[in-house]
């Protein structure tokens, strides 16, 4: 006689297997052929979720596929195309049904003094870190406001909110995504979808390696040629570890009450701490003459 136990047994397993993937998270994550995408992929099956893991090129994430046991899934995804961006949101619902968490990571480094970068370096790193993100967030929010939740994660630097010389052009991106990231906040929360923006420090990741050249001019070298040689001298050596940021964000996100702005790394709390500061200050300082212009 067949073993009506071991069938029992065996359909218990199944249906398990079946209400676990039903209750997991599934998460769209650009940029993961390094850092911070990959790790985050690798901390969201960790704690049980599903990820359509995307790159420009799709063959990068082969081994991300095979650690995933199933649970990831892979695509090609280019934020600075809008056909690629919807044909990778249509994707990830084809395969997982919905989407969770939404994560825009996917970033470059143009690193150079505002007189030194050309007007096409600049329109270069606002379509990936701003109008890419842009691009992507907004192909999901139907999704995310009609099923009534979700998280949009947006990867954005200390950088966001502070400066540093030859930087101009990635703070543009940075504190442009902020400023719209912060709006949706506001408009999404009455439709049950969260939005943070994370904001690490210095991380050891490939953005410094991989930063686009720009010409460097003599005028600039004490300031800019000074912290581009120092940025230079820490590579591989950041504070940050991405696998911990990693992390991190998961355990906010899983949290179901993820700050609007998550900041990574001690020199992260540290500089945006004396950043806030220094604008109260500013503040509190010119406050009369700031009044003085209001009509009476």
């Amino acid at each position: 006689m067949p073993d009506s136990s071991a069938t029992t047994r065996s359909d218990t397993v199944a249906t398990a297997t079946s209400n676990a993937a039903a209750n997991s998270r599934v998460w769209l994550v650009t940029g993961c052929s390094s850092g911070f995408g990959r790790e985050l992929v690798r901390a969201a099956v960790a704690a049980g979720d599903r990820v359509m893991a995307t790159a420009r090129r799709p063959e990068t994430l082969a081994g991300l596929a095979d650690e995933g046991h199933g649970r990831v899934s892979t695509t090609a995804l280019d934020v600075t195309d809008p056909a690629s961006v919807h044909a990778a949101v249509e994707a990830t619902l084809a395969v997982h049904e919905h989407i969770d968490v939404v994560v825009n990571n996917a970033g470059n480094l143009v690193l150079g003094a505002v007189e030194e970068f050309t007007m096409d370096q600049l329109r270069t790193q606002m379509e990936t870190l701003f109008f890419g993100a842009a691009e992507v967030t907004k192909a999901v929010l139907p999704h995310l406001r009609a099923q009534g939740h979700g998280t949009i994660v947006q990867i954005s630097s200390m950088g966001g909110q502070t400066t540093f010389h030859g930087f101009g052009a990635y703070h543009a991106g940075k504190f442009a995504l902020e400023g719209l990231s912060q709006t949706l906040s506001g408009e999404l929360a009455p439709h049950g979808v969260q939005v943070m923006l994370v904001e690490p420090g210095a991380f050891r990741t490939n953005i410094n390696a991989a930063k686009i050249p720009v010409p460097e001019l003599d005028a600039y070298q004490d300031t800019v040629g000074a912290f581009r040689a120092h940025v230079d001298s820490m590579q591989g050596r950041e504070q940050g570890d991405p696998t911990k940021a990693a992390t991190a964000i998961v355990t906010a996100v899983h949290s179901g009450k993820p700050p609007l702005r998550l900041a990574l790394g001690g020199d992260a709390v540290d500089g945006i701490r004396a950043q806030l500061a220094s604008r109260l200050r500013d503040v509190a300082d010119w406050e009369d003459l700031s009044r003085s212009t209001d009509a009476h």
